[in-house]
């Protein structure tokens, strides 16, 4: 894991990054630290990371400039922050947990859980993608279908555009609120888009769409889909 702390409290910082250490242990390969939004996005200009901790209010800068900025990339962010009237704000633009402060280890470790449990998004609303430099918002519910390309992701949308997302499968899925389903390995499903399943030759699943189009879903989760559209 490498790890960005962005936080300007000196003192709440060195405490975040001990818990941090402790948690992740010998998984944590890169640990930084910085009390700037311009030090954060200057150190992000240059670097990879898979996780982001940000507060929200830095020296009277609001980290809310900074995360619209990152949205696309493919990392995590754990906002930690008192402004727990803009949690609502912060799930919409797809962070993983908003942990408010004062917080405990445990509240702090429940955060950092979550990157291993898929399927607990709690309200995002928009995904963002960056082409020729700029950066657009894409309504979740304009989705129809997420298929996984390497490490990239193609967001599939109501309209018949296709957009790439930086995020994997696997990150998105970890997002994504639960009316979104993993059908196979390289695809995640709006479920008010499913039409019907068929079974073909050779025990092999494939998903209809109500726009006609037809995706394969994995024998592992044929069983789970079925009893989520159809209660069987």
């Amino acid at each position: 894991m490498r790890i960005l702390i962005i936080e300007d409290e000196t003192r709440i910082a060195a405490r975040i990054e001990r818990m941090t250490r402790s948690f992740f242990a010998e998984k944590l390969k890169r640990l930084d630290r910085f009390e700037s939004i311009e030090e954060g996005l200057s150190f992000l200009a240059d670097h990879e990371i898979d996780l982001l901790l940000l507060d929200l209010n830095l020296n009277g800068e609001n980290g809310f400039s900074l995360l619209e900025s990152v949205l696309s990339r493919s990392f995590h962010t754990i906002v930690i922050s008192a402004y727990t009237e803009k949690a609502i704000t912060a799930f919409e633009y797809g962070v993983l947990d908003f942990v408010a402060k004062p917080f405990d280890e445990n509240r702090l470790l429940q955060a950092f859980l979550r990157i291993s449990s898929p399927g607990q998004g709690k309200g995002l609303r928009f995904l963002a993608v960056k082409k020729a430099g700029e950066i657009s918002m894409i309504e979740v519910q304009d989705l129809i279908y997420i298929k996984g390309a390497g490490i990239y992701t193609e967001l599939h949308l109501n309209n018949g555009k296709l957009e790439l997302h930086d995020k994997s499968l696997e990150k998105l899925e970890q997002l994504l609120p639960p009316t979104f389903e993993r059908v196979h390995k390289s695809y995640i499903v709006a479920m008010d888009h499913c039409e019907k399943i068929m079974v073909n030759s050779g025990s092999k699943y494939e998903l209809m769409l109500k726009n006609g189009e037809l995706l394969p879903i994995g024998r592992t989760r044929y069983s789970q889909l079925k009893e989520k559209l159809f209660g069987q």
